[in-house]
């Protein structure tokens, strides 16, 4: 063989293992015994899919064909070898009966995953019947998230439906680096404690594009989240974007550079609100922007509320530890569906301090808001009405 044939042949096999090894692996979950009948359990077929992705070194790409599969709780376990599996869904994951779920805490959960993403699918938790249990008083589990992320980092999810979630559709927690993009979250308006998106304890989460309508907040945001952007999403009905409520604990994180920006509010209990427990706690909020904000008939448009006690019991002081300061209102429009569009209502022990309003018009039946404050204090510039109380 002359010197150019073994050149070439050479440059064609480093050419083809370079290939093989970045091909991605693709895995179909009905080659592997899911039923898209949405009667016939699914669960280990997508665990096994799961597994086999979880093992490769290459990327790998799991594919839900359109139907509707029916799965039990399933928990995808990481660390992969990969860091880099991929959900492609076209289908519908179902819940079972709440009774089947029991006391599980999330349906669908990823731990410890790096470099995941999903698109498109529905997941249909078909929630009713275990609020129907919980209206009647009757002993009921505690009812399961949909979708849950702990100790995850670079997570994508883009184009998922969430609908009738049991109780919140998704939890956050300890994650770093995860995006939520185009989601579209539904259930009742009077379903109990059906949260969209719940963050908290983690760093660098980003919404945006998603449409929440549900029956509590449509994002709350806990201890310990950092670095969150929220933008171009809408919400309502629900009780709004919800920093809190914390100080629940005595000792907890804080919560620290938040950007909500181009939100619609419609018919939601509340607007932007920031709700801590009247109790002891060394926590915080510093650091929050809301940006180009339209209410419409939102109930509590703009919300401080620190003394959050239900049933005024384990309040010794009724005064919270949370302190909260650098809270920025910037070209906040539309309509309150109650006199008091801004309400402040903040700790005595803790005020809150450097709280900015910067060019607000919220309106109440076509007329002048009202503001109320108490222990806030702060600035307003541009045109602000109603009139600040800072």
């Amino acid at each position: 063989m002359e010197k150019s044939q073994i050149i070439t042949l050479v440059v064609f096999l480093l050419f083809g293992f370079i290939v093989s090894a970045n091909a991605v692996y693709n895995i179909n979950v009905v080659n592997y015994g899911a039923k898209t009948d949405g009667k016939t359990d699914s669960t280990k077929a997508f665990l096994t899919a799961w597994n086999l992705a979880c093992s490769k070194t290459q990327s790998v790409k799991i594919y839900v064909p359109n139907g509707r599969y029916l799965l039990k709780q399933i928990t995808f376990q990481g660390p992969c070898r990969n860091n880099a599996t991929s959900f492609m869904i076209d289908g519908t994951l179902v819940a079972p009966s709440y009774k089947v779920l029991g006391n599980a805490p999330i349906w669908i959960f990823f731990y410890k995953v790096t470099g995941l993403s999903i698109s498109g699918g529905t997941l249909d938790a078909q929630g009713a019947s275990f609020w129907a249990c919980r209206r009647t008083g009757k002993s009921c589990p505690s009812g399961a998230r949909s979708l849950g992320f702990n100790f995850g980092t670079k997570i994508t999810v883009k184009g998922l439906t969430s609908i009738n979630s049991q109780i919140m559709h998704i939890s956050i927690n300890n994650c770093n680096n995860l995006l939520m993009q185009g989601l579209k979250i539904v259930a009742p308006n009077d379903s109990p404690n059906t949260d969209g998106i719940h963050i908290q304890l983690s760093t660098g989460v980003t919404i945006t594009g998603t449409s929440i309508k549900t029956g509590d907040d449509c994002v709350s945001i806990g201890p310990g989240t950092r670095n969150l952007w929220i933008e171009g999403s809408t919400c309502g009905p629900g009780h709004g974007i919800s920093i809190g409520s914390l100080g629940q604990n005595k000792v907890e994180q804080g919560v620290q550079n938040v950007t909500v920006k181009n939100v619609v509010f419609t018919g939601s209990e509340n607007g932007l609100r920031i709700k801590t427990w009247a109790r002891p706690s060394n926590g915080f909020v510093r650091g929050v922007l809301y940006q180009d904000i339209i209410m419409r008939n939102v109930m509590n448009p703009i919300l401080i509320n620190q003394h959050y006690c239900p049933g005024n019991k384990g309040c010794p002081s009724h005064e919270s530890g949370i302190k909260i300061s650098q809270v920025t209102y910037r070209n906040i429009q539309g309509s309150s569906a109650s006199q008091v569009a801004m309400k402040f209502d903040c700790s005595r022990t803790n005020p809150c301090k450097d709280i900015k309003l910067q060019t607000v018009k919220l309106t109440y039946q076509n007329t002048a808001a009202k503001s109320t404050c108490l222990n806030a204090f702060g600035a307003s510039t541009g045109s602000v009405s109603p009139q600040s109380c800072l």
